[in-house]
């Protein structure tokens, strides 16, 4: 971490992000691009429409996927040394792969290094990968561990009534294990779409129609060879593209996060009105302070610093999903400096899961606060009694329990006056009279079954 870091990403949040420079620095870009420039030497190699890329022994295969599998920093810093003279940064990978094979045996084929490709040939897969890598190995467990400490918890709370509220005011009771359970299942949904997504590739030179690949061998089946190449690393064919790939694919994932996003906002912003309302207390721990001022604060920060990543997080995949599908005619460069950027956004919302995820460890439910609402709220009663006499034929229901409950304090006292006074068979009567705010939650413990275990 440099304390001089221009971005909280790299400065502040370095330490909860270490793993995803991995996938999105530009060290990380450079080790693509150069694994992607090996395995299409290794696939001319192994077919024979190229005859003069001989075929490779498997010390020879090896000695240059270790190109990719060792590279280091040292070997990213000799890049970036050569690319001061190119001007060009994929030519400076083509160089550096050169340079590292030119006293070795395969010192015969430095010259197909690169061979027919345009720089977007590399730079699309190595993209393509990275995004793949970073959302697999980093965003999905750390969203996969928040969506299960929430699942966990709303088990724990399925029978735990509370009163709810509409438009701000008392509405009819729920348990806390099923409203949590509504982020659960949302989010999961979400979480399918983002483990169904496509990572697309393209390999066919500079305006997508492999004149260079033609011109040489024209002979080869080079949609099937680019196709083959493209599935062997682990990516989706995309058959019809002008010099770039169009990064519909892109905007689907960006798309896919931004609504997991949305829920986790949603989420953040309820449970922050939970512990406003003192339905959740939070642990203390040792040493943490919640004010500089006011000592007895214990803040909800957790869930604060979580809704500011998701929508920085939010932002900028909207700018990506929306910009990088646009590209004028067959080329123009601007998405490259913005495709730089897709890790930006991809962090952010791993650090709001992060931070939603502590905040949830921290939960405690407050039975006291959440109890002296409801023993409060018979008004909410007034639904299941009108919806009785409603069943059973009675004259303007809805009606008489308007004019008995709106904007009123109503007692239990009341309404069993009211319910006993009603014409009703015997058992509903009984049930009626049974009810109070807290046994009056329908099937919401039932329905917290509906998430995935």
């Amino acid at each position: 971490m440099s304390i001089q870091a221009i971005s909280p990403l790299d400065g502040r949040y370095s330490h909860q992000l270490k793993e995803l420079g991995l996938y999105f620095s530009e060290w990380a870009l450079l080790k693509y691009r150069v694994h992607v420039e090996v395995e299409w030497l290794i696939k001319m190699s192994e077919t024979p429409w190229i005859p003069e890329v001989r075929a490779f022994s498997a010390e020879e295969v090896a000695q240059l996927r270790t190109l990719a599998a060792t590279f280091d920093e040292a070997a990213s810093l000799r890049i970036k040394d050569i690319e001061r003279t190119t001007k060009h940064d994929v030519k400076a990978v083509e160089y550096y792969i050169k340079e590292v094979l030119r006293d070795t045996t395969l010192s015969d084929v430095t010259e197909f290094v690169h061979f027919a490709c345009t720089s977007e040939d590399i730079n699309n897969l190595s993209h393509a990968l990275m995004l793949q890598g970073g959302l697999y190995r980093v965003w999905l467990p750390a969203a996969e561990a928040l969506v299960d400490a929430v699942a966990e918890l709303a088990e724990q709370t399925k029978d735990i009534a509370m009163l709810s509220r509409t438009h701000g005011q008392p509405a009819s009771p729920s348990t806390i294990g099923k409203e949590l359970a509504v982020f659960v299942y949302r989010w999961q949904r979400q979480l399918r779409h983002v483990r169904q997504l496509e990572f697309l590739g393209k390999f066919n030179g500079a305006v997508g129609n492999f004149n260079a690949h033609h011109s040489a061998y024209p002979d080869a089946p080079w949609p099937e060879l680019s196709r083959s190449f493209i599935e062997g690393l682990g990516l989706d064919y995309n058959p019809l593209t002008t010099q770039i790939e169009s990064h519909d694919y892109m905007a689907e994932a960006f798309h896919a996060l931004m609504r997991f996003n949305n829920i986790a906002l949603d989420f953040d912003r309820d449970v922050w009105q939970y512990i406003s309302l003192g339905y959740f207390k939070q642990k203390v721990v040792a040493g943490e302070v919640g004010s500089s001022t006011m000592p007895h604060k214990v803040n909800p920060i957790n869930f604060e610093n979580s809704e500011a990543n998701l929508g920085l997080s939010n932002a900028m995949l909207d700018h990506l999903a929306n910009k990088l599908p646009i590209s004028r005619l067959q080329r123009d460069l601007t998405d490259s400096s913005a495709i730089r950027n897709m890790g930006v956004g991809v962090a952010h919302s791993v650090l709001a899961c992060q931070n939603a995820l502590q905040g949830v460890g921290k939960l405690s439910v407050n039975r006291d606060a959440i109890d002296a609402d409801l023993r409060d709220a018979w008004e909410v009663l007034a639904e299941p009694i009108q919806t009785v006499m409603r069943k059973h034929g009675h004259a303007n229901p809805y009606e008489q329990l308007k004019d008995l409950t709106r904007g009123s304090s109503i007692t239990a006292e009341a309404l069993r006056t009211f319910v006993e006074g009603l014409d009703l068979p015997a058992d509903d009567k009984a049930r009626l009279l049974a009810y109070t705010p807290t046994s009056y939650i329908g099937l919401a413990s039932e329905l917290v079954r509906a998430i995935q275990k």
